[in-house]
């Protein structure tokens, strides 16, 4: 869950105010005109009301196996009244199981870093359960490139993380490419962000088949 603010039910994380405006630049770009998009640890809840007020086409998701994070999910979900954005559903990307057998889309914002690399392999393997073939998994955060950091603030950042949990920490792109493509994702493109962030996408493809893999 990202640190957040309690402001009753509906928390809020002030790092949402600062990414969410390029976040959807790039998904106006890469999402389905319509469709399920499935927001996996979508933690307080404001990315998914954001996104789903701006993409009135696309029915959106939210779930986090945190009470406490579908709570504040619900609270923000009741405040913007929209038709297009679900009540939260209790999902662990980790379990073999999710509660959504079918999606068009799967997102996960600031999820890789703050987890254990367990929780990264469950959402690979479960993103190509749910996705059709072409459908994207879209992540979101600070990644390692080459086995080396994008900015010194990510190697700090890096630090921390460990420090605050030993199973936590910036991952690598390849690593997570690598672990993707028993299931059948490809990576189809890397954007980089401000903050020193990267937008990684990847496409569930055919059997057999790959995809470009395109620098941005």
């Amino acid at each position: 869950m990202p640190v957040a603010h309690d402001t009753g039910e509906a928390m809020t994380a002030p790092a949402v105010a600062r990414n969410r405006g390029a976040i959807l630049s790039v998904l106006r770009e890469h999402l389905p005109a319509s469709g399920l998009v499935l927001e996996v640890a979508a933690g307080s809840g404001e990315h998914a009301a954001y996104f789903a007020a701006a993409l009135p086409g696309l029915r959106w998701q939210p779930t986090d196996p945190e009470p406490r994070a579908r709570a504040s999910i619900a609270a923000h979900a009741k405040i913007a009244d929209l038709a297009n954005l679900l009540a939260p559903l209790d999902l662990d990307a980790a379990s073999p199981v999710w509660p959504v057998a079918q999606a068009d889309v799967v997102v996960a914002i600031n999820m890789v870093h703050i987890s254990p690399w367990s929780a990264t392999l469950g959402l690979l393997a479960g993103a190509a359960r749910v996705l059709p073939e072409g459908g994207l998994l879209y992540l979101y955060g600070p990644y390692m490139e080459d086995g080396r950091h994008t900015a010194p603030s990510n190697a700090a950042f890096d630090t921390d993380l460990r420090a605050r949990d030993p199973a936590w920490g910036i991952r690598d792109v390849q690593d997570v490419e690598q672990a993707a493509s028993p299931h059948g994702l490809r990576l189809a493109q890397r954007i980089a962000m401000p903050a020193n962030n990267l937008s990684v996408l990847f496409r569930k493809a055919p059997p057999g088949a790959r995809e470009g893999y395109h620098r941005g």
